[in-house]
């Protein structure tokens, strides 16, 4: 009987040691994680070819890799198209990897008529275009309430201060392709605004020039906004980077189709502009002055 209660508490204790060493510890001195999103393999493909140091992670049947990019430590995974993949892969990312900021980049339709393929709009804000209330006049924007809080999350996300102010300074340094139209070649610009989110392709003169009365939004894309309200309830810095691909017109799908590989390429040249001054812990003005 003794020797069945012994051998009782010596499975207990193997068990909770072995539990034990199945949890790994937070490293408060541990580098900080910045994780990079993408909803096409194309916009993160080249970031993770520039990963040094790189590391594959299966997590859900989903890759994340993580290693150095411009020396800083990032985490990178392509998300899948759409609001529920972005904030589905955002919150794996959040919880296994828990990064410090999260910068999504990628491709947009345009709805300011003075952007042209290639160029890039730095978010400034993000709102989700097609969450709200559906009334006899269209959709009345509105947040939901928040789970953790119970407080209604805004219709906008502001992007976070140091993200943008770094987002600037990479502007000024890095070098984008240059886009061939029917009219020559051209530079791209890099622009700041609005950014709208929704789970529809715009190919719409009228939805695209509605999109920029109501919300005064530069593009139009389907993931940034949800992974910025994953992101807000936690505190975790966000900053959405798209490039533009068509004009979310009648021909959008046409040109996107020529031009999404060159946009989601400069968008990630941008970011990899950026991820070379994230170790930089000087101030926002700074930064901002430099």
């Amino acid at each position: 009987m003794k020797e069945g209660k012994v051998a009782v508490i010596i499975c207990i204790s193997v068990i909770v040691l072995c539990a034990s060493c199945s949890v790994v510890p937070d490293n408060p001195k541990a580098e900080a994680v910045t994780a990079i999103l993408g909803a096409f393999p194309k916009e993160v493909i080249m970031l993770k070819e520039q990963v040094a140091d790189k590391e594959v992670h299966i997590i859900e049947e989903m890759e994340f890799v993580s290693g150095r990019l411009r020396g800083k430590k990032v985490a990178v995974a392509f998300t899948g198209i759409g609001k529920v993949n972005a904030a589905m892969t955002c919150g794996l990312m959040i919880e296994h990897f828990k990064p410090k900021e999260v910068i999504f980049t990628g491709i947009a339709g345009r709805l300011n008529p003075d952007l042209q393929f290639g160029d890039i709009v730095i978010g400034t804000k993000t709102a989700q275009h097609d969450l709200g209330l559906f009334t006899d006049d269209g959709i009345r924007q509105r947040g939901t309430r928040n789970p953790l809080t119970g407080m209604r999350n805004p219709v906008f996300f502001e992007a976070d201060e140091r993200l943008l102010a770094l987002a600037e300074r990479a502007a000024k340094e890095v070098k984008l392709k240059t886009i061939t139209t029917s009219s020559g070649e051209r530079k791209p610009k890099i622009v700041k605004g609005v950014i709208a989110t929704g789970d529809v392709f715009v190919s719409s003169t009228s939805k695209s020039e509605e999109l920029r009365s109501k919300l005064g939004a530069e593009v139009v894309e389907m993931e940034g906004a949800a992974v910025a309200q994953i992101c807000y309830p936690r505190g975790i810095p966000c900053l959405v980077i798209r490039s533009v691909s068509d004009k979310a017109d009648s021909k959008a799908r046409q040109d996107w189709r020529q031009f999404h590989e060159l946009a989601a390429e400069n968008s990630a040249m941008l970011v990899t502009e950026m991820a070379g001054l994230l170790g930089s812990e000087v101030s926002i003005e700074k930064v901002r002055a430099h």
